[in-house]
């Protein structure tokens, strides 16, 4: 897939109705929404399933922040201080669990949320049931190169990239970090020296994007 020549902007209501063409079909549509951290991928993506909803199609998320390791695995693994990058995720299992969620429509498919005051994944904390005919998933690595993260594309239906201006999204992330429990200057290294890092990652994957969109 290639992406636009030149971003558009993210219009929730109207992204919505194009997907809820393709889900009144009678299948299951499943699009991917990549972006970096601060972007507003995950503000996208819950909007748009407003948007569905009050469409009338049955919808559902799917966040890829449910699969973070747990602090204590990410202590054990020796990860803990770089929290977010791709080695610090289940990737296998998002996946996996993916793959279900495009094969699987006779079951409820429970798959987990994420505490980000707590900072920790919360186990089946989101149902996709049979009826959600559009699934919409997110998170920062969807569109990496990376085994098993690759494999998401052969699994989705759309792949869309969101794009934001890079000092509010910095300005985002900081007033994150301060609002879950770190010091300003804490909060300020870490956007730095871990975040910043995994946003370059996360932005040369937009070449793999059908669409940019633009948020601000």
């Amino acid at each position: 897939m290639t992406h636009a020549a030149v971003p558009e902007p993210a219009d929730p209501a109207a992204l919505a109705r194009e997907l809820a063409r393709e889900g009144a079909a009678g299948g299951r549509t499943i699009v991917a929404i990549a972006g970096a951290p601060g972007s507003g991928k995950t503000t996208l993506a819950i909007r748009i399933v407003e948007e569905l909803k009050l469409l009338g199609i049955g919808t559902a998320t799917l966040p890829m922040d449910g699969f973070h390791l747990s602090n204590r695995v990410l202590v054990d693994l020796g990860r803990r201080e770089r929290k977010g990058a791709i080695d610090t995720f289940d990737g296998v299992g998002f996946v996996t669990t993916l793959r279900r969620a495009r094969e699987d429509r006779t079951h409820v498919l429970y798959v987990p949320g994420f505490d980000h005051g707590g900072g920790e994944p919360i186990a089946a904390s989101i149902a996709i049931p049979p009826t959600a005919a559009v699934v919409v998933a997110e998170g920062n690595y969807l569109l990496d190169a990376s085994d098993p993260w690759s494999e998401v594309a052969s699994l989705v239906d759309h792949a869309w990239f969101v794009d934001v201006d890079d000092d509010l999204r910095r300005r985002r992330l900081v007033a994150r970090h301060v609002a879950t429990g770190k010091a300003p200057e804490a909060a300020v290294a870490w956007v730095e020296l871990v975040d910043e890092v995994n946003a370059r990652r996360i932005k040369a994957s937009s070449a793999r994007a059908e669409r940019i969109l633009r948020v601000d």
